[in-house]
């Protein structure tokens, strides 16, 4: 399975490394205000707005975090990145699919607060006011152990519960 390389900086250094399976999730601190960030894919930006954070998710992650963030289902052999705004505020921050080989990096506001960053909901390391986020293909995949041979589309269903009967009948 693919794997994310996450890192965070400031001032041009390298302050903290980190990967990911499922995503890495940019959140502001707690009880602050909207965190104001610029996203940008391949060194060019795309957006800016304000949110509560930014999900950049693998595929595997995508029926995890990203997917309650309003981020669609990615089948996990598809190899891609998915970036998923985190309640934004603005009109037009919606999810994104791009390239597995994308560039992706997200810098907050100097003048605001200090953001977290958690890969897979568990590393945590703290982005500086001013700082980026930065997030590329890992170049090792993880080595996935199935122990359920049934199809993704199968466990999808069963994980998410969901209807495949209508009211008209099977």
């Amino acid at each position: 399975r693919m794997t994310l390389d996450v890192s965070v900086r400031a001032g041009g250094e390298v302050l903290d490394r980190g990967w990911a399976l499922n995503e890495a999730s940019l959140e502001k601190g707690p009880r602050l205000g909207v965190l104001g960030v610029v996203l940008e894919v391949d060194g060019r930006p795309v957006s800016s707005f304000g949110c509560d954070g930014v999900l950049v998710s693998t595929p595997t992650g995508s029926t995890a975090y990203a997917f309650s963030a309003g981020g669609p289902v990615l089948w996990p052999d598809l190899e891609a990145i998915l970036v998923v705004p985190n309640n934004a505020h603005a009109l037009f921050a919606r999810p994104m699919v791009t390239s597995p080989e994308a560039a992706i990096a997200i810098e907050i506001e100097a003048s605001g607060h200090d953001a977290l960053v958690f890969c897979d909901g568990r590393r945590e390391m703290v982005l500086p006011a001013g700082g980026r986020l930065e997030v590329i293909r890992c170049g090792t995949p993880l080595k996935w152990v199935r122990l359920d041979s049934a199809p993704f589309t199968d466990r999808l269903v069963r994980k998410f519960r969901l209807p495949v009967t209508g009211w008209r009948g099977p």
